[in-house]
């Protein structure tokens, strides 16, 4: 699929979904959009110029390709194969990319439902938070068939900064739950630095700047250390859909073997988080489960 303008159904315009939707309708292609909640679908359709419609079958229909970003394996069921579901109103040769973080098993269950229609698939989650998808700088791990990702990579490419087809269908989703698993670990060991360095009376402005420059450095810290250091959490990827994609991980991991325990205690960590009331808030909160 060349770089044309194409005509887009766009299912799921959340915090990610509408932000992608949105770059889309700047590259010039025609954006019509569903969302499970109406009015946030008019809404986005009035402030970007787009069409907001009833079904994921109505946003697919006549549709060059169709894009989801939804919440689980279930609403992804729900917005491709249930009675109003995408993939029933797509034409023959048409592009399907989501990028829900989901489990690769449906993933593959997706790839295999759109061969038989004769679709083109890919499973694309994403890195980058609400920040990036409004930058347009994500970046997207991609798993289909080679034809069907040369299709999708320049769709992309208005809201991506980062493109890297991994491999066969659900590759895309098995790579995600590595970019978790590793931020994971990263946040605990982040959070407890911090608090190591509170608990020493250090300046945490000159602790950040003498560190984050060595092989300490990582994108959380760069980029969460200093609201850490204020607790401020109130935006980003909420704990809520980390443990989402952790449960998605550690099950995987136990199905191929992979020994995940860092991730596994992080999890729980992140359980408490939860309990303390704080599951819409960023991952970065992790740190008020320890001690000031």
């Amino acid at each position: 699929m060349s770089e044309q303008k194409l005509r887009i159904g766009f299912i799921g315009t959340g915090v990610m979904g509408g932000p992608i939707a949105g770059h889309l309708v700047k590259a010039g292609h025609s954006v019509t959009v569903y969302n499970r909640t109406r009015s946030k679908a008019e809404d986005w359709a009035r402030s970007h110029g787009g069409t907001a419609v009833a079904t994921p079958a109505d946003a697919a229909r006549d549709a060059d390709a169709v894009l989801s970003c939804v919440g689980n394996d279930d609403d992804l069921a729900q917005v491709t194969l249930g009675r109003d579901g995408a993939f029933k109103a797509m034409r023959r040769g048409a592009l399907f990319i989501d990028h829900t973080t989901v489990s690769a098993r449906i993933a593959r269950q997706l790839s295999v439902e759109a061969e038989t229609l004769g679709l083109l698939s890919v499973d694309a989650p994403v890195s980058g938070g609400e920040s990036g998808a409004q930058a347009g700088t994500l970046s997207i791990m991609c798993g289909g068939t080679k034809t069907a990702f040369a299709a999708a990579e320049p769709v992309m490419r208005a809201y991506a900064g980062r493109i890297v087809h991994i491999g066969g269908a659900g590759a895309g989703q098995t790579t995600k739950m590595v970019n978790q698993i590793a931020i994971a670990g990263v946040l605990q060991g982040l959070s407890e630095a911090l608090r190591f360095a509170q608990a020493s009376d250090l300046d945490t402005d000159k602790v950040f700047e003498a560190v984050s420059g060595g092989a300490a450095a990582s994108w959380q810290m760069l980029n969460r250390w200093g609201t850490m250091a204020k607790g401020e959490f109130d935006f980003g990827f909420a704990v809520d859909w980390m443990r989402k994609d952790l449960g998605l991980a550690l099950e995987e991991a136990r199905m191929n073997g992979a020994s995940t325990p860092v991730a596994a205690l992080v999890d729980q960590f992140y359980a408490d988080v939860q309990a303390m009331g704080h599951g819409r808030r960023d991952t970065s909160v992790l740190v008020e489960r320890l001690p000031k």
